[in-house]
Order: structure tokens, then sequence, then C-alpha cells
């Protein structure tokens, strides 16, 4: 390869931050695992939040294993006017700690080009896991390893050790007029 914008003779990993009100986070992130799969590149995400319910991505990405997976280490949502009462928030709490066990493997064991934390910025704020272990993490990142960090709110020192970051900005959403989430468009 000759390096330039499609070629380099060396990968530098990158932190990739998705973060904003809108939607658009997760969908970013499996589209770039997906595209980094197109290219033969080993694709983990890790989702913090998310419960067991049967999801488009997850479905979709089945028969890509092992070049794509995806692992749930989540309960189910932690917002009060979403969370389901019978999930003490400790189960949330030990959910969380273990996937950031899952993601220390992912991003320390080598065998993969991309790992997603998505919504580890939401298990942040949720108080599942610290900002102090998510820059652990994130400072253990390998040089070729890119890392994709998803979620609200990105905590400002998340986004200073971050190589790029877009920020979904919310316009207009169903929801506000009572529109549920929809199949194939939110899960």
């Amino acid at each position: 390869m000759n390096g330039g914008a499609h070629g380099q003779k060396k990968r530098k990993g990158l932190v990739i931050v998705f973060t904003g009100n809108g939607k658009g986070k997760t969908t970013a992130a499996m589209g770039l695992g997906l595209r980094a799969a197109g290219n033969r590149m080993r694709v983990r995400v890790i989702q913090f939040i998310k419960g067991t319910w049967k999801t488009g991505e997850v479905e979709a990405v089945r028969p890509l294993a092992p070049l794509f997976e995806i692992v749930r280490a989540g309960r189910g949502f932690t917002i009060d006017r979403l969370r389901d009462p019978r999930i003490p928030m400790e189960d949330h709490v030990a959910a969380a700690q273990a996937g950031l066990v899952e993601a220390r493997e992912a991003i320390t064991a080598g065998g993969l080009d991309v790992v997603v934390l998505d919504e580890i910025l939401g298990a942040i704020k949720a108080e599942l896991v610290t900002l102090d272990q998510v820059l652990d993490l994130v400072a253990t990142k390998p040089p070729p390893l890119h890392l994709v960090l998803t979620g609200r709110d990105a905590p400002q020192a998340l986004v200073e050790r971050a190589d790029l970051v877009t920020e979904m900005r919310l316009v207009k959403h169903p929801y506000s007029r009572g529109i549920v989430a929809q199949r194939g468009i939110e899960f």
C-alpha cells in the first residue's frame, strides 16, 4: 500500500465517540462495524444498558460470527420511566461491571480490529460504571485497535481523548407525537 486516504502502511487505531441527544448513535456504530467486517476486520460490540430482547442488529450479524459479534451486558433501561421495577439496580450494576470485564478482555486480548462499547456513556450517567473505569479502558487500547463508544452526554475528559467525536442532534422524533419505537428502525 502507498499510504494516502485509502491505504496506509500501518493502521492507527482510532477512539471514536458517537454522542448527543439525537437518534443514530448505535446505528452509526453498527454501520461502522459492518463496514469493518466487510473489510475482513474482526468486530465485537458490547452492548451496555440494552436488555436481552430481540433486536434487528443482533439477528443481522449472527451469520457473520465470528467476524462480527454482539455481546449483551445489560439488563434493560435504567431510566425510571422505562426501568423494569422487577430488576434491582444492583443487577444493572453487576451486568455493566461484567460488561467492563468483557470489554477489557476484548480490548487487550488481541485478535480484534474494532471494539464497540455501545451505550457505555449511558452506563456512566446511570452510575453503573465510572468515568475512570472507561478512561482506563481507553488507555489500555493497543495502537492498531479502533475503539468506538456510544451514548448521550459524552464527558469532556473522554471527548479530549477521542480522535473523532460526532454529536447526533435531535431535530424531530416521532416519540414526541406518541409514535412508539418501530421494528427495523429503533430495534
